[in-house]
């Protein structure tokens, strides 16, 4: 049973990865259909979340996967914010909520090291 788990994590990363590195053609191979504007963008956030999947359904504490999650999708919803032009009235606070879920996730896994 492990090793099922551990395919699937890792083919949840894979998933992941691909999200955030070719979304447009990760989209064209699953739907026909090439994604464009914001959908790239819910893309990439997407792959995140999957890559956090499977960091969660790796061995291990699933604490791990909701730091990724969390630390990856403030850094890239910042980067969206900056750079990309994409700001609705929500991504700011998106990204401080996120900000501190990742602190305060931090240092809950520093306390679980401790114990």
């Amino acid at each position: 049973m492990k090793k099922v788990r551990v395919f699937a994590a890792a083919s949840e990363v894979a998933t992941g990865v691909a999200l955030l590195i070719v979304p447009s053609l990760v989209g064209q191979l699953l739907f026909g259909a090439e994604l464009t504007g914001v959908a790239m963008t819910v893309a990439r956030v997407t792959g995140i979340a999957l890559i956090a999947l499977g960091v969660a359904c790796w061995p291990g504490a699933p604490l791990v996967g909701m730091l990724t999650y969390s630390a990856a999708v403030t850094l890239y919803l910042a980067y969206v914010g900056f750079a990309g032009g994409l700001t609705g009235i929500l991504l700011w606070p998106a990204v401080i909520l996120h900000a501190i879920l990742t602190a305060l996730l931090t240092q809950a896994s520093t306390k679980r090291e401790e114990i």
